[in-house]
């Protein structure tokens, strides 16, 4: 609840929505990007499910903090991921700031930084944690090329 002014006819007013389901939720989110066109896709709260949740796509998502040290060292290893699958229209390579950012669906859970998540487009709901390996290039374009439902170029030799 966000009134301008409060008082009793406020409340009401409030109450009586929330009882008839007619509340949107506020969600914490930093202003949509302008421009997003860049290797790694910026997903706030307010893009969270156009982005992440859109059934065209699988995505990688990673969960950050600004100040966490691991994340920043990540960082130019997540940039040049997402400079190799570029040219892939079926997936997305994507970073959200967790801090920042009210992650709208209960399926991505966030308990420490990074987190990183690979939602392929028809299981949405049921998201695959980036867990035990290197955060290394190698590492998560293994990781990448193991649970895309659909990748237009060849998987490079071992």
């Amino acid at each position: 609840m966000e009134p301008e002014e409060f008082d009793s006819d406020v409340l009401r007013q409030f109450v009586l929505a929330f009882k008839k389901g007619k509340l949107k939720p506020i969600v914490k989110s930093q202003p949509v990007p302008k421009n997003n066109k860049g290797p790694v896709k910026v997903v706030v709260g307010k893009t969270f499910d156009t982005i992440v949740m859109d059934t065209k796509n699988d995505v990688l998502i990673e969960f950050y903090a600004p100040w966490c040290g691991h994340c920043k060292k990540l960082e130019p290893v997540y940039t040049e991921l997402g400079k190799k699958y570029k040219n892939e229209k079926n997936l997305v390579i994507a970073k959200m700031d967790a801090t920042a950012n009210d992650v709208t669906s209960d399926h991505y859970k966030v308990e420490g930084f990074p987190t990183i998540y690979f939602a392929p487009r028809d299981k949405k709901n049921n998201p695959i944690k980036f867990e035990g390996g290197d955060r290394d290039l190698e590492q998560l374009s293994k990781f990448i090329e193991e649970h895309a439902t659909k990748l237009s170029r060849t998987k490079e030799e071992l």
